[in-house]
């Protein structure tokens, strides 16, 4: 073997180490940020501790779960829209939210709010005039 085929050879092994090393960091990023989002699936806290304060918002007819979860987001209620959408869709409250007014805290977590704007809990406006 000739200097030219070792130093070709050297260089394909640190080119691979060089590749495999990236991989690996990558994949172990990928793995981290996917096991932080999947986490905060259902562990996510609410935005701010007790009491927080409260935020009055109005559910109708024409908003799905992607615009409901885009309003707690603006309004300060979550922290993120989209994590809600996950968050409705794996909950014992999927496709059960109903439209009206209600008033949420944002001491409250994602769950609690899904309870109530699934009629679950008499926490809202509506419910509070109905009574």
């Amino acid at each position: 073997m000739n200097g030219k085929q070792m130093a070709g050879t050297i260089l394909g092994t640190v080119v691979k180490i060089a590749i495999a090393i990236l991989v690996i960091f990558f994949v172990y990023k990928a793995s981290t940020v996917a096991y932080d989002y999947g986490y905060r699936i259902f562990a996510e806290g609410p935005v701010s501790e007790e009491p927080g304060f409260d935020v009055t918002i109005a559910i109708t007819s024409d908003k799905d779960v992607s615009d409901i979860g885009e309003l707690l987001e603006t309004r300060g209620l979550i922290r993120d829209g989209k994590l809600f959408v996950l968050q409705e869709l794996l909950s014992e409250y999927h496709g059960k939210i109903k439209e009206g007014a209600y008033t949420l805290n944002t001491s409250m977590t994602v769950d609690e709010m899904l309870e109530i704007m699934a009629g679950k809990a008499e926490k809202s406006e509506s419910e509070a005039g109905e009574n």
